[in-house]
C-alpha cells in the first residue's frame, strides 16, 4: 500500500482506485477509451472525522463508490481520488 504525504481534513479521505479492467471474461481486450471507471478502490489515509461522527472507515479499508465520487488528484506521480466519507458506497 502506498503511503502519501498529505492528511485529509475532516470526513474527507484519499482512496487509491483499483485499477480498470484490462479484458472482459471472454479475453477481448478493453481500448482505454471504453474502459469504465473503476468503483472500487483502497483507503490510504482517512481524516479525524467531524466533530459529533467519527470516521467509519480507515487505512487499507477497501471500497466502493459513486462512478463519479471524489476529486482525482495526483501525488508523487500516482493517481487517487479524495472524497467525502459520505460519498463512500461499502466497505468491502
Amino acid at each position: 500500500m502506498a503511503n502519501v504525504n498529505i492528511t485529509p481534513l475532516h470526513d474527507r479521505v484519499i482512496v487509491k482506485p483499483a485499477a480498470a479492467e484490462e479484458k472482459t471474461a471472454g479475453g477481448i481486450i478493453i481500448p482505454d477509451t471504453a474502459k469504465e471507471k473503476p468503483q472500487r478502490g483502497t483507503v490510504v489515509a482517512a481524516g479525524p472525522g467531524k466533530k459529533d461522527e467519527p470516521m467509519s472507515v480507515k487505512s487499507g479499508d477497501t471500497v466502493l463508490y459513486g462512478k463519479y465520487a471524489g476529486t482525482e488528484i495526483s501525488i508523487e506521480g500516482s493517481d487517487y481520488l479524495i472524497m467525502r466519507e459520505s460519498d463512500i458506497l461499502a466497505v468491502v
